[in-house]
């Protein structure tokens, strides 16, 4: 049976002069945007307050690289922390997030070359018991800064973050806002600062939460793209 040629599709060829450009991928928070967007580098970043009593900002573009490894003080002596801490070495912050668990939080892009970096030098010592996952894109991480940080933090979550308990340098995993939540404190111009890492599926509700809960004590959402190290943003 023939078909008519009015019926049959033929396939368009592309244009020439097509926008290559527009077909590039880019890379979202799942957090809500603070203001105005731009995309820099492949990530999409939003404007947002600068400064005030308590920020949400966005730090969801940061390199997010997790490691399992047995413990050993070889192993701790490498990652420059432990269960519990967190510690700046050089241009990245070293989470002891769990048991024989760190988290490495480095400038956005950068997530591939700490990865491989790791995996080699962890390797050396014990190749048998690394784990070394890029999870950048899997996870929500914000920076709660300013004078009311703490007062914020203390309607959402249960845990006592008073300094004698959870002073400066401080990392654990909690529950915030009923989000299951690595808590990093990270101070910041003389304030407590606390840097939260969650599932991304869990972002935007934690992130509207802190945002709802502090909102009579000027809560307001902050810039996305930070200085690295991790600096408020001017």
């Amino acid at each position: 049976m023939s078909i008519p040629k009015e019926n049959v599709r033929v396939p368009e060829t592309v244009a020439p002069n097509i926008d290559r450009e527009a077909s590039v991928p880019v890379a979202r928070s799942p957090l809500a945007p603070a203001g105005a967007r731009v995309v820099l580098d492949g990530w999409e970043y939003s404007d947002g307050a600068s400064s005030g009593p308590v920020l949400v900002s966005d730090r969801s573009a940061l390199a997010k690289v997790h490691i399992r490894v047995g413990g050993s003080p070889s192993v701790i002596t490498a990652l420059g922390t432990r269960f519990g801490r967190a510690a700046w070495a050089g241009d990245r912050l070293v989470v002891g997030s769990g048991p024989d668990e760190w988290l490495v939080l480095g400038a956005p892009g950068r997530a591939k070359v700490l990865a491989e970096e790791y995996t080699r030098a962890l390797h050396a010592g014990d190749p048998g018991r690394v784990t070394v996952v890029d999870l950048t894109h899997g996870r929500a991480l914000m920076r709660v800064s300013g004078p009311e940080t703490l007062a914020l933090l203390r309607r959402v979550t249960a845990v006592d973050l008073d300094d004698r308990l959870v002073p400066d340098g401080s990392a654990l995993r909690t529950s915030v806002a009923r989000v299951v939540t690595d808590v990093v404190r990270d101070d910041q111009e003389g304030y407590p600062s606390y840097l939260l890492h969650c599932e991304r599926s869990s972002g935007l509700y934690l992130q509207q939460s802190l945002l709802a809960a502090g909102a009579d004590l000027g809560a307001a959402a902050g810039a996305s793209r930070p200085a690295w190290p991790d600096h408020p943003d001017a």
